[in-house]
Order: C-alpha cells, then structure tokens, then sequence
C-alpha cells in the first residue's frame, strides 16, 4: 500500500541533483512505497509559451502532449535521490517513454500530479526502473506517462531488454534542424532539469560525454511538436532513445505516415546511421 507525500510546490531540481551527486553508491532490491503528489497545479501561461516555442508546438493554451512531463520530472528526481531508491540517480539513462492523453488539457485546467516507481528488474546492461506519473483534474485520470531508467552496471544476460524498437523510417528526411550548443541550459531553464550532462562539455565530460548532449525528453517534444497539433489530443506515444544527440549538432527529421501508426525519428544529418530516437504515435485522428 502506497503512502502519498503531498508537495504544494515542486522540488528544487537544483537542490536534488546536489543532493544525489554528495550521497553516493546505492544498493538495495526494493524501491520506495512512496507516492508522491503536487496537488492544486496551475499552469503559468508564460512557463508554457517558453516550452511551446522551444519545443516547436504551436502557441496557445493547450497543454502540449510532453508538457505535463516536466511538473512530474522534479517529484520523479526527489523519488529517486532518496536514500530509500535502490538506483543512483546520478548516471541514470533514460531509454523509453510512453505517454497517454487522454483528453485536451489547457492552461486553465488545476493539474494534480502523482509520482510513484515500480517495476525494478534486471537488465542486460544493469538494472532498470520505471517512473510513472499520473495527472488527474478534479479526480479525472487525464494524462499518464511512464519514463523507464537504466542503472548501467553488472548486468544479467539472461534478462530481458524490453520491446524492441521499430525501425527508423527510410529516405528523405522531412526536415533538418541545426541545434546550439547552449541548447540545454535553454531547456534546463524551462524544464528545471539541470543533470550536469546537459549543461556545458565541461560538465558533460566529467559524465564521460565528450559535448553536452540535448535532453531526451526535448528531442522526444520536437519531434511530436513537428507531427502537428493533433497531437496534443487524445493520443499515445512511445519512444525509444538511442544515440545521444551531442550539442552543438545537426540532425534530420525523418516520418512515415503510411500506416495506422505514425512513425518518426530523429538522425545525424552527417552520419544518418547514427540513430537518436524512434517514436511512434497514435492518434484519434490518424
């Protein structure tokens, strides 16, 4: 039975990254009961412009599909830097995400927000986590998103990987965009997300990246906010990260929107073998 810890406010992520970084190694098989919850949330019109436009949806009051993502993201943080998680939340990888709309929200909605871990279980490569956030309007379950987290480290070839990705779709990209190196402090000021591996490619080398790389979740919102609007509807989405995208870069947009299912990604425009993610989406409208 889980126990709901009630926050007026979301954490600092300054504060719990610090946190996290002066704890040290972790280990344990159980993860905390805790649930936690941001209650009474009202979405501050500008915070969502500055996402909108950074992220590439279009301006207005309607809540992006990715959006609700960042008020869960500090309760997720706190959950994890507790002394109580198993897994260092320094180092985590975040692999997959899916997220279910499951009715227009807008600026004017009161947003509760609940963050509970479940599913520990070994991995390949280490061990993997999932996070999942709930967000309800006065008792409606509107939106859920489940982000799954590697811990790399000694791991068991005998587990499972998880489902396997689609295949990036082929030819021609649709777009291309050229992204600055400053890209993630500029999200990180959004998002509250200040994880020293995208801040600067001195932070991000002593993390053992050689640049700064684009936070996943911003590479996931550019390619949904480049799918169009019908996107921030009823709609589901999943996405598998793959290559990190190093800052400064370029990369290319491809989609294919033959079938039932969008399919989109995002590519290096140098070396388009180098794959950063696979996304695939559902909507009422497709």
């Amino acid at each position: 039975m889980s126990q709901q810890e009630l926050f007026g406010s979301a954490p600092s992520l300054a504060k719990v990254f610090v946190r996290a970084a002066i704890a040290g190694k972790k280990s344990g098989g159980a993860l905390p009961t805790s649930e936690l919850v941001l209650t009474g949330h009202k979405v501050q019109r500008e915070h969502l412009m500055d996402y909108q436009r950074l992220c590439g949806f279009g301006v207005d009051d309607v809540l992006p599909h990715t959006y609700p993502h960042i008020l869960g993201f500090p309760l997720q943080a706190e959950l994890m830097a507790r002394k109580s998680f198993p897994l260092p939340l320094v180092g985590l990888v975040h692999v997959e995400n899916t997220i279910t709309v499951r009715r227009t929200l807008t600026s004017d909605d009161v947003l509760d927000v609940a963050v509970h871990a479940e599913d520990l279980r070994d991995h390949p490569k280490g061990r993997q986590v999932d996070l999942v956030t709930e967000v309800s309007v006065e008792g409606e379950s509107v939106w859920s998103g489940r982000s799954s987290y590697l811990a790399r480290g000694r791991g068991n070839p005998d587990a499972e990987r998880g489902a396997e990705s689609p295949s990036m779709p082929q030819g021609v990209a649709a777009a291309q965009c050229s992204l600055p190196g400053d890209l993630g402090r500029r999200y990180a000021a959004i998002s509250g997300d200040v994880n020293p591996i995208h801040m600067s490619a001195l932070t991000a080398k002593a993390m053992g990246f050689p640049r700064a790389i684009a936070h996943g979740m911003w590479t996931s919102a550019r390619v949904l906010g480049a799918l169009g609007r019908s996107v921030n509807g009823p709609s589901t989405s999943h996405v598998w990260f793959k290559k990190p995208v190093l800052l400064p870069g370029k990369v290319d947009f491809v989609v294919d929107r033959s079938q039932a299912v969008v399919l989109a990604g995002l590519r290096n425009t140098r070396k388009p073998e180098t794959e950063h993610l696979v996304l695939t989406l559902e909507t009422a409208a497709h």
